[in-house]
């Protein structure tokens, strides 16, 4: 489609880039900054784009007026402001932008817990006031502390790299399986809660997070910890976080978003009777609070008008999806042949080329892009194996994915015939597809310290 045919209706500002961009790459830009929902509505069969932040759902009768809508792009991290599955429906494309404040939220959580753990506002409270107090706000140095994240994702990835040099230990939870890495250890719910000194909350708002962080599943924890909430405020039942801070099973809360939150983010103190609850976190020299800002950085305001700019100009093919951050082939796995003989060929191989082989070939260990361990295999497999199957040929190539499970879901759509479904190690997941001549491919998402 000719971008010129796109009418794209901005419904929150952003930065100017965003506006710029898409001008220049063809498509008709209008804004509506300020009209109510039910004005925006009687017009929005006109557009085939809007983008927004938090400014009103986009529920079913939204959805329903918007006739000739391809594509929502919230400049933010998540989508809990839109009816999802009934856009998806209504085939409406949904993009959010995590990539664009990931760094932000890690750098500001990490903040918050340095400032927690060491007093430093109410210390400078006390300064200010005139108190030299020493003693009073003595703190506790984050190394040798476990870490626990929940959430895994480009927020909870960016917090654990954000902790590297600290010399703490990391875990993280997440619904998704193998999604740990260099900087993260993943374990069950059960293991974080025994060996956690902090929680740091980065899951979206749903159905399975609301009011998730309770009474019930706070005193799961084994030691009383530091709580980190840089996520979604209905995530937590505030009643339950004070009682908790009271009793000392949580010893400080950073809190970016609180539960009274309106959905638009802009607001809080509207209401002249405030919750006792909120009125504790108020006056709680154990509680750290902002705004909402963790993702609101100057740098971070560019990189998600960017992001939003690069995901629309994919969609509508003017960007190779390989020049962004989508999922794609990041090495050789491993070269696997038929063999009449693999044990025959593998002393060969040793005696004469210096292969220190075992049961499964030869690992070749190597460094990526970023400088991290990694590895590809070589092997010899029997004449009459069924693990090439449906494939015919005598080999077959492993390339290393970033995300399996995305490229697949891409391939399939792109027509690509997948053989069989995921299947998960403890040193990866790996899936299967042919290529035109009748080649069996395996992907493989590593996980390359299973093999150490």
């Amino acid at each position: 489609m000719n971008p010129a045919e796109i009418r794209i209706l901005h419904l929150d500002s952003n930065h100017p880039l965003l506006w710029e961009q898409l001008h220049l790459a063809g498509f008709t830009n209008e804004a509506d900054y300020s009209s109510d929902k039910a004005t925006v509505e009687s017009k929005i069969a006109h557009y085939q784009v809007i983008v927004i932040r938090s400014r009103f759902p986009i529920d079913a009768a939204f959805l329903d007026a918007a006739t000739q809508l391809q594509f929502i792009a919230r400049v933010g991290a998540g989508l809990e402001s839109i009816d999802v599955d009934y856009a998806i429906a209504k085939g409406i494309h949904l993009i959010a932008a995590p990539e664009g404040n990931r760094n932000a939220v890690g750098e500001h959580a990490v903040g918050m817990l340095l400032s927690l753990m060491n007093r430093l506002n109410p210390a400078d409270r006390m300064v200010r006031q005139g108190q030299w107090i020493r003693e009073g706000n003595r703190g506790y140095e984050l190394e040798g502390k476990t870490v626990g994240i929940i959430g895994y994702g480009n927020m909870g990835k960016s917090f654990a790299k954000k902790l590297q040099g600290f010399n703490v230990t990391v875990l993280c939870y997440d619904l998704l399986a193998n999604v740990g890495d260099e900087n993260a250890q993943q374990v069950d719910l059960p293991t974080l809660q025994a060996r956690a000194d902090v929680l740091s909350l980065h899951v979206p708002w749903t159905s399975q997070t609301d009011k998730m962080i309770g009474t019930e599943f706070i005193n799961q924890f084994a030691k009383p910890f530091w709580f980190i909430n840089t996520s979604r405020g209905k995530n937590v039942v505030t009643e339950d976080l004070v009682a908790a801070l009271k009793s000392g099973k949580i010893l400080g809360a950073g809190l970016d978003v609180l539960e009274y939150e309106k959905l638009s983010f802009e607001s809080l103190f509207t209401e002249d009777d405030r919750p006792e609850a909120l009125e504790y976190l108020l006056q709680s020299e154990q509680v750290l609070l902002t705004p909402h800002i963790a993702g609101w950085t100057f740098e971070s305001h560019a990189k998600l008008a960017q992001t939003i700019v690069d995901k629309i100009r994919i969609f509508y093919g003017q960007i190779e999806v390989e020049s962004t951050a989508q999922p794609h082939v990041t090495g050789l796995g491993g070269f696997f042949f038929k063999s009449e003989n693999p044990k025959l060929l593998k002393s060969w191989y040793a005696t004469h080329l210096g292969l220190p082989v075992d049961d499964y070939g030869w690992s070749f260990w190597w460094k990526d892009s970023n400088g991290r361990d990694a590895m590809t295999q070589w092997s010899p497999f029997e004449a009459g194996t069924h693990y090439f199957d449906p494939s015919e040929k005598p080999y077959m190539i492993n390339y290393r994915v970033d995300n399996l499970e995305r490229i697949l879901q891409k391939l399939k759509q792109e027509g690509v015939t997948i053989v069989g479904e995921i299947e998960t190690f403890e040193y990866g997941r790996f899936g299967w597809i042919m290529d035109p001549e009748g080649n069996k491919i395996e992907l493989w998402e590593p996980i390359d310290s299973g093999f150490k």
